[in-house]
C-alpha cells in the first residue's frame, strides 16, 4: 500500500496533510521529552527515599559532626560506615534537601506526567487521523504507535486514588503514598516484591512503551517521506 504513487490531482490536499503532520509530529516529540523527564524525576525521587538518602520524617541522614581527636577516642571511635559516607557525599554535591522537597518534586512531576502522557497519546491519534484522511500511508506504524501510547497513558494514570484500598495502581503517585509504601518493605518477601514491582517494575514498563511508541511513530514519518519520494 505504501508503494502506490500519490495522485498528482491530490497534491494540494497532500501538501496540507503534510503541514498538519509536521505540526502534530513536533508536539508529539515535545510531549515525548516531557514524559521521559517526568518519568526519570519520579524514579529518582523514589530511589532517593528507598536508599535512605532522604528520611521520610523530613531530614536527610548525614554523618554526625566529628569530635575532637583524643588518644582514647582515636582508639575506640569507629570509622564512618560506607553507606553513611555516601549519603554525606550526595548532600555535599546537591546540597541540603528533605522529604518535603522530594514530595514537591514528586507532586509536580506526577501531575505533569499525567497531562503530558495523555497529550502524547492524543498527538499520535491526530497523526493517525491525518494519515488516514490524507492517505499518506504508514498506517501500520502509526496505528501500533497509537495503541502503545494509549496503554502508556492508562498505566500512568493514578488509579489508586479513585480505587482506594484496591491493588490497582498507576505510575504516577504522591508523596504520602510513597511514605505509606516504604513501611511495607519489612512485611515479608511478597510485600517487598510487590513494593518494587509497583514503583520500579511498572515504571520500567511505561518507559519501554514510551520508547517503542516513539520508534513506531518515527518509522511512520520515514514511511510517509519515502512514499512521497521526498527521501
Amino acid at each position: 500500500m505504501n508503494d502506490i504513487p500519490v495522485n498528482p490531482n491530490n497534491m494540494m490536499e497532500t501538501s496540507d496533510s503534510l503541514e498538519a503532520v509536521g505540526v502534530f509530529r513536533t508536539w508529539k516529540n515535545i510531549f515525548f521529552v516531557i514524559v521521559l523527564i517526568c518519568l526519570l524525576l519520579v524514579q529518582a525521587a523514589f530511589w532517593a527515599v528507598d536508599l535512605g538518602f532522604v528520611d521520610v520524617a523530613g531530614t536527610i541522614q548525614t554523618i554526625e559532626p566529628a569530635q575532637p581527636a583524643t588518644a582514647d577516642a582515636t582508639a575506640t571511635t569507629p570509622a564512618p560506615e560506607p553507606e553513611t559516607a555516601d549519603k554525606s557525599l550526595i548532600q555535599n554535591i546537591v546540597g541540603d534537601f528533605d522529604f518535603e522537597l522530594i514530595g514537591r518534586v514528586i507532586g509536580v512531576a506526577s501531575g505533569i506526567l499525567i497531562v503530558a502522557g495523555i497529550l502524547f497519546a492524543l498527538s499520535i491519534f491526530f497523526c493517525l487521523m491525518v494519515s488516514l484522511v490524507g492517505r499518506l500511508g504508514g498506517i501500520s506504524h502509526i496505528s501500533r504507535a497509537f495503541i502503545l501510547s494509549l496503554i502508556l497513558a492508562a498505566l500512568i494514570i493514578p488509579w489508586q486514588q479513585p480505587f482506594e484500598g484496591s491493588r490497582v495502581v498507576g505510575v504516577a503517585y504522591g508523596p504520602l503514598e510513597l511514605s505509606r509504601w516504604i513501611g511495607t518493605k519489612t512485611d515479608g518477601a511478597p510485600s517487598l516484591v510487590f513494593y518494587y514491582l509497583r514503583f520500579t517494575g511498572l515504571w520500567l514498563v511505561a518507559v519501554m512503551l514510551l520508547i517503542m511508541s516513539q520508534i513506531r511513530s518515527s518509522s511512520w514519518s520515514k514511511s510517509i517521506l519515502r512514499r512521497l519520494e521526498i527521501i
